[in-house]
């Protein structure tokens, strides 16, 4: 696998996935990576897997990357920036990664960080949060770092936005959500008749 230095927010986005397919973040549906095959979408969903030819992932590959789920959360719940990087630096240095300058799919020429054959899932996995991560932090700072302003939800994010405003960690359903509840608080506030 071949990650990017200058793209932290495929990182930083494969680690906000990560960290809310938890139970402990959606309430409603669950666990979301239950087995193997609920892993290998996840990889698919996050550019880690292309095509049908990929291997499905294992039991033992499910249980680390459930250990990397927990990691990646300590990492962005830690108040103090230098854990996020020690943390973070530690996730790279799982694999013996090589440095290389390489040409984007664009044809520009960008330095990589390219694992070496036979990696598990785990450890680019591992490889690209903690890229990630270092990115933000370095760029963009440890503010970056939030949990999701919803207040029934336990997620967290890395906000990579241009503005920096995002405030939940899947606006689609968090977001989404509060926005619901307050159009029918609204809405029942109009409806009731005045005291009187």
């Amino acid at each position: 696998m071949k990650v990017p230095f200058s793209d932290y927010a495929w990182g930083a986005g494969a680690a906000t996935g990560l960290v809310n397919t938890s139970a402990l973040v959606r309430t409603a549906a669950g666990e979301i990576l239950t087995d193997p095959a609920a892993l290998a979408d996840f990889l698919v969903e996050h550019g880690l897997r292309t095509g049908p030819a990929a291997r499905l992932p294992s039991e033992d590959d499910l249980a680390r990357v459930l250990a990397l789920r927990q990691e990646t959360r300590a990492l962005l719940e830690a108040e103090d920036e230098n854990d996020v990087a020690d943390g973070a630096n530690g996730l790279v240095a799982r694999v013996a990664t090589r440095a290389a300058l390489l040409r984007d799919d664009a044809g520009r020429w960008q330095w990589h960080l390219v694992t070496p054959p036979g990696c598990s899932d785990a450890e680019e996995l591992a490889v690209l949060i903690g890229t990630g991560l270092l990115g933000v932090l370095h760029t963009l700072g440890h503010d970056r770092f939030r949990p999701c302003s919803s207040p029934v939800c336990h997620g967290l994010f890395v906000d990579t936005s241009k503005a920096g405003r995002r405030r939940y960690c899947m606006p689609g359903l968090c977001g989404n959500r509060l926005n619901v509840a307050s159009h029918r608080a609204r809405r029942q506030a109009g409806e009731r008749p005045p005291a009187g």
